[in-house]
């Protein structure tokens, strides 16, 4: 039976005077340490396979099966590996799975002495405050992706110091990278794997000083507890990596974002020569009945979280992230392949131990079947403290991931209900708290959202949408020249792009997301149409596909301008930042849902300042469509419309609807600093035989000022009169009287009341027991 010891601390320990070794290899027969004065010899292929000639130190193994070392001397600088022995009488060397630095592709540790990795200024960073998850605003972004390009116009393109570089301008005047997110306004970078990974051989291009030619996401891990050597600016220094990733961190710090790593505990890219099996072999992985290896993740193995020393490994790892590289958050890959226990201990342990606020989320399922019974799935995170993607949303709002099937914003109907349910933060389908759902239409996997679009609307051909496998063109050909004889803006005219159905598409789609309740998430270039020329799987398609085109904010400025105005109003409202669900059923109430309009308002769960309700509107029609708003004596500012949005006002509204454009976003709020101008004054005078008024009132409906009841008051002429106010351009109001709460009332039917246009009053005389069929018409006295 194998011990676990998850109170050890593992890995090697440096100090000055000398450093402690300890790793965990419980059926080994013999441990050595093998300390090497340089990182070895490499082959084409950028390995080292050969480990033998390193001077070899003695290790003790304890009971738990932990080998321990000590080397009394500096060792900062020098390069590392354990040499096990198997019962077998086999030996092989491997990589210290807690190493903190590596040579280059990650084949020798290196012990460093971190403190020489920070660069100026570390010790005074401070993570940007966040109050709570739903404060949040992801975007998600791949290291290479930001700056590759020539038109980022960047110096270390394609590096981690990329994002410290700053004043970047276009010939415009408009911001590039990283005083573009800045001004984007995103509160949080949600970086695709920076951790070092296997299948980009960071040594590509190195010789000769020209940038390397691979391409990988980079789900695939080696070293978990080191950055990825391919994104510094030379990864044959162990320390180089560490501090520009930090310099990275404290940069974006500095601009008030956040920085969360995507991890991805649940495989790796190898078992045999992967970072544990050498060390224990068996007990990291997961197995089937049958005892092989089980394949949740669709990448031949899956890690056996629930085992104590791989949970206590993972915590350990995302510790170390959080304290040493100032992580502010963690998004888990396949996460459903992470038990829940483990998942919860994660949560709350960080949080008490490093930093309350650090966020926490990740995809709710597998990537394929997986013998382990606690999946940590939709549902499971309720009131645990993390979140989980929101597929259901996400499919509610574009349809299908890759092909033509349709959502809410793509043209299919009946929709609206699904998308009312995600913009309520799901919390009457599988979340306790709206904390617990990332909102998003698009991320790095799958039709990016332009080429969705494109898809979903049977454009493929007129925008020279590519076929491409693994990377590669399936006509065969050069990349870089099929997309730049590609067309995916054809039809935006370049005087307006915001009429481009296309276009309206997108922002409708974003726009849903960044209005609901819950996390929004944001994949890096929407906001500038991106495109992946309709690559639905670009992990390894290289910088021709991935690459963010820094050109597309000329033209598409308008586009940008409206996620920043919608983000900047997110923040500053705190009604559409709910964080429970006892404030979202208080305070938010659903107007319309049908015919594909979707209209809710928010009262106020926090102090607004002038704004009093505030109504969002959707329109998925491809026609204008008007919308009844709530009855209010106030006027109505719009803030968002069909080209503009943000907090200021855009546009001024007395009357009691509005007519929204087609394919569109609209968000007023009741400005309770002003009254509606132009009100038409409604008298109506109610007479009975009996003089018996106690109780008798009006209710009226269609006003747009004051629904509801309105109570008579006695005249001296021995006739009641009711008085209320009917919104501008308010062209029928209905009414009934009624005794006390529908005791009693005037006839069977509804009446209603014709409002002449530009009327200031409109007096009625009511009768008890006239006849159904009067006419109110002829009843009335219109006086101006």
């Amino acid at each position: 039976m194998i011990k676990s010891c998850t109170s050890v601390k593992l890995g090697a320990t440096y100090r000055r005077e000398g450093t402690a070794f300890q790793v965990w290899a419980p059926d080994a027969v013999n441990v050595k340490l093998a300390l090497y004065e340089d990182p070895g010899e490499y082959n084409e292929q950028g390995l080292v396979t050969d480990h033998e000639g390193g001077t070899l130190y003695a290790m003790v193994r304890n009971e738990d099966g932990v080998w321990s070392a000590q080397v009394n001397h500096d060792l900062h600088g020098t390069y590392y590996m354990y040499r096990i022995e198997s019962a077998e009488g086999g030996v092989c060397y491997a990589v210290d799975p807690y190493a903190t630095a590596v040579s280059a592709n990650g084949c020798r540790g290196a012990v460093v002495d971190l403190a020489k990795s920070n660069p100026p200024g570390w010790e005074q960073d401070v993570r940007p405050k966040l109050l709570k998850p739903t404060d949040s605003v992801l975007y998600e972004l791949h290291v290479r992706d930001f700056s590759i390009h020539t038109d980022s116009g960047m110096k270390y393109r394609g590096k981690y110091k990329a994002f410290t570089e700053e004043g970047l301008r276009d010939s415009e005047g408009n911001a590039l990278g990283l005083d573009h997110l800045e001004e984007l306004g995103v509160t949080h970078v949600h970086l695709l794997p920076v951790f070092d990974f296997r299948t980009v051989n960071e040594l590509d291009g190195y010789a000769n000083g020209r940038l390397s030619r691979e391409y990988n996401w980079g789900y695939d891990p080696q070293n978990y507890n080191v950055p990825e050597g391919s994104y510094a600016t030379d990864p044959m220094d162990p320390i180089v990596r560490i501090r520009e990733l930090k310099e990275m961190v404290l940069a974006l710090h500095a601009r008030g974002i956040r920085v969360v790593m995507d991890v991805v505990y649940n495989h790796t890219y190898t078992v045999d020569d992967g970072p544990f099996e050498r060390l224990a072999p068996g007990y990291f992985y997961r197995k089937d009945g049958h005892g092989n290896l089980s394949n949740g993740s669709g990448v031949g193995n899956e890690l056996a979280t629930e085992r104590p020393m791989v949970r206590k490994y993972i915590k350990d790892s995302l510790k170390y992230w959080a304290e040493e590289y100032h992580i502010d958050g963690f998004r888990f890959d396949l996460m459903a392949l992470i038990d829940t226990t483990t998942m919860k201990e994660i949560v709350s342990e960080l949080r008490r131990e490093v930093d309350h606020s650090l966020l926490f989320y990740g995809e709710p399922w597998t990537g394929g079947m997986s013998p382990l019974t606690e999946q940590t799935v939709k549902g499971s995170q309720k009131g645990q403290g993390f979140a989980v993607f929101n597929d259901h949303f996400r499919h509610a709002i574009k349809g299908d991931n890759d092909g033509r099937g349709r959502g809410f914003t793509t043209g299919e109907p009946w929709y609206e209900g699904a998308v009312v349910e995600g913009m309520m933060g799901s919390i009457h389908d599988f979340a306790l708290h709206p904390e617990e759902t990332v909102n998003y239409v698009t991320v790095h996997d799958n039709l990016n959202l332009w080429d969705k679009i494109l898809v979903a609307q049977g454009m493929e051909k007129q925008a020279g949408l590519l076929r491409l496998m693994d990377g590669k063109l399936v006509d065969e050909g050069d990349v870089w020249q099929a997309t730049a004889a590609s067309t995916p803006y054809a039809g935006i005219p370049e005087e307006d792009v915001m009429s481009a159905a296309t276009v309206r598409r997108s922002l409708l789609a974003n726009g849903i997301v960044l209005l609901s309740q819950g996390i929004p998430l944001l994949h890096a270039g929407d906001e500038l149409l991106r495109t992946k020329y309709g690559d639905h799987n670009s992990y390894r398609s290289g910088d021709a596909i991935n690459a963010i085109r820094w050109s597309n904010k000329r033209p598409f400025k308008p586009v940008f301008d409206y996620y920043r105005g919608l983000i900047a109003l997110r923040k500053a409202q705190p009604a559409f930042r709910m964080a429970s669900r006892e404030e979202i059923e208080g305070h938010m109430e659903v107007l319309r849902s049908s015919d594909r309009i979707i209209a809710y308002r928010l009262t106020k769960p926090a102090e607004q300042g002038s704004w009093g309700q505030i109504v969002v509107i959707v329109n998925g029609n491809e026609h204008e469509m008007p919308v009844d708003l709530p009855p209010t004596p106030y006027r109505w500012n719009i803030v968002v419309n069909d080209r503009q949005a943000g907090t200021d006002t855009i546009q001024t509204l007395d009357q009691g609807k509005a007519v929204v454009p087609a394919l569109s976003l609209m968000v007023l709020y009741e400005d309770l600093a002003h009254m509606k101008q132009g009100m038409t004054a409604v008298e109506i005078e109610y007479e009975r035989r009996d003089q018996a008024y106690e109780g008798w009132n009006v209710w009226v409906w269609g006003t747009g000022v004051q629904d509801g009841s309105i109570p008579f008051s006695r005249t001296d002429s021995g006739r009641a009169r009711a008085v209320f106010y009917a919104a501008s351009g308010t062209e029928r109001i209905g009414c009934i009287v009624r005794l006390n709460d529908w005791e009693d009332r005037e006839g069977e039917k509804d009446w209603f009341i014709d409002i002449p246009p530009d009327e200031a009053e409109v007096r009625i005389a009511l009768q008890s027991g006239q006849s159904e069929d009067c006419d109110t018409k002829a009843q009335r006295d219109i006086a101006s």
